[in-house]
């Protein structure tokens, strides 16, 4: 198989997959959220982003090793 041969055997390949992935995302794709389950998940998203934030926060801050103990039971409750 020659330079081109395989070129245009990876060409038909990228373009297979690529039709198919259209064709997935048209139909919805089986796992695609519902709109009231992808309003939930950006939510959810939010909330572990501001937990991210404190945790950052609490690891970069100098402190005492009792306030850190105290900033991690609050995220605990």
């Amino acid at each position: 198989m020659g330079f081109f041969d395989a070129l245009v055997v990876i060409i038909a390949i990228a373009a297979f997959a690529y039709l198919r992935g259209q064709k997935y995302r048209a139909q919805g794709g089986e796992n695609a959220p519902s709109g009231a389950a992808y309003s939930e998940l950006e939510k959810e998203v939010v909330r572990l982003r501001e937990r991210v934030t404190v945790l950052e926060r609490i690891a970069t801050e100098e402190r005492d090793e009792r306030d850190l103990a105290r900033e991690i039971e609050k995220l605990r409750d």
